[in-house]
């Protein structure tokens, strides 16, 4: 009866440490992402992390606080955004917060698996990798795919043509790059709606 408490009582302080660095990477990455309005911001990122979870939990056998940590800190690095080199950023957070040697690898493996360029073609080896890639693609397609890529390609000062090109050369792509059946099926409706949009799209600029 001791060891069954001793059981719960430990497992209840790690489940209440890996809400503390979950929230705590939540306040950091709205810091992190205030300036920005080019689709790559804190709400997106947040979606990505809600996303994560929701295909995380359903798939079952992952590790959440890899998975959750690595969703909200996917961003945090990428060459689009900041100058910063070996996942500095994340590295620089994850250690702050007491995030051990090992873990830290690991969130950094799953974060330089998600890049649609960098890894076009590529699986991640771990579920967790394929979770949080299939999160961040997932909020690349749909409505909010479709307001996110032309927000960007506003904030470039691309013309229209190059923006709808993005859908033929990425976006269009994904659904069927998906990694896990839980992402597989959310894709279906968003990637039927890009299809809708882009026709109607491409019939109004003929």
């Amino acid at each position: 009866m001791i060891e069954v408490r001793f059981t719960k009582e430990k497992n209840d302080d790690r489940r209440t440490m890996i809400e503390e660095r979950i929230h705590a990477t939540k306040q950091y990455v709205k810091t992190l992402f205030a300036d920005r309005a080019d689709g790559h911001d804190v709400e997106h990122t947040l979606r990505v992390y809600t996303n994560a979870m929701r295909i995380a939990q359903a798939e079952g056998s992952c590790d959440l606080e890899i998975v959750g940590l690595s969703a909200l800190l996917h961003d945090a690095d990428d060459d689009k955004l900041f100058q910063t080199k070996n996942n500095a950023n994340a590295r620089k957070f994850l250690e702050e917060i007491g995030t051990s040697k090992n873990q830290i690898e690991e969130i950094c493996r799953v974060i330089n698996a998600v890049s649609f360029s960098k890894n076009r073609g590529k699986h991640p080896e771990t579920l967790e990798g394929k979770i949080v890639q299939d999160a961040d693609r997932l909020d690349a397609i749909g409505a909010v795919g479709i307001a996110r890529t032309f927000s960007y390609g506003g904030h470039k000062g691309r013309p229209l043509t190059d923006t709808v090109q993005h859908f033929h050369d990425k976006l269009l792509l994904l659904k069927d790059e998906m990694n896990t059946e839980t992402a597989k099926q959310m894709a279906e409706s968003r990637h039927q709606f890009l299809i809708t949009f882009l026709k109607e799209l491409e019939k109004e600029l003929d």
